[in-house]
């Protein structure tokens, strides 16, 4: 699980960093400066994955992982009620319900990767 979050996380920090235009396009307009927000969550997901990789890092990567998906969840919420298209995407609630719907298991799941919380595994 470990492995599989920091790949997500490399993978999309990575895509924020070299296609930055269709992030751009989902930033709801309350955000200052979108074109460096993207560019900055691209690294926060990046340096997250690294650091959960290595052991002294992995709680503080974890929780700001944690609070990094909790902070994108209003880009995700106006890519999915403002139908903003792009290409590569569906634009269908097929889509869209599900990836809003898994948010807070990305929060979850980083916490847990983390070992900031063993739920519904008990502490060993």
């Amino acid at each position: 699980m470990l492995i599989a979050l920091a790949a997500f996380y490399l993978a999309a920090g990575v895509l924020h960093l070299t296609a930055p235009q269709d992030f751009v396009r989902i930033v709801p307009g309350f955000v200052p400066w979108p074109e460096t927000v993207v560019w900055l969550t691209g690294w926060c997901e990046i340096f997250g994955a690294v650091g959960l990789l290595l052991p002294r890092l992995r709680r503080w990567a974890g929780a700001a992982l944690a609070l990094y998906a909790v902070c994108v969840f209003p880009a995700n919420i106006n890519h999915a009620f403002y139908s903003i298209d792009i290409a590569a995407l569906p634009t269908s609630w097929w889509y869209h319900a599900p990836r809003l719907m898994l948010q807070p298991i990305l929060v979850w799941w980083a916490l847990f990767c983390s070992g900031l919380i063993y739920w519904p595994a008990p502490r060993r």
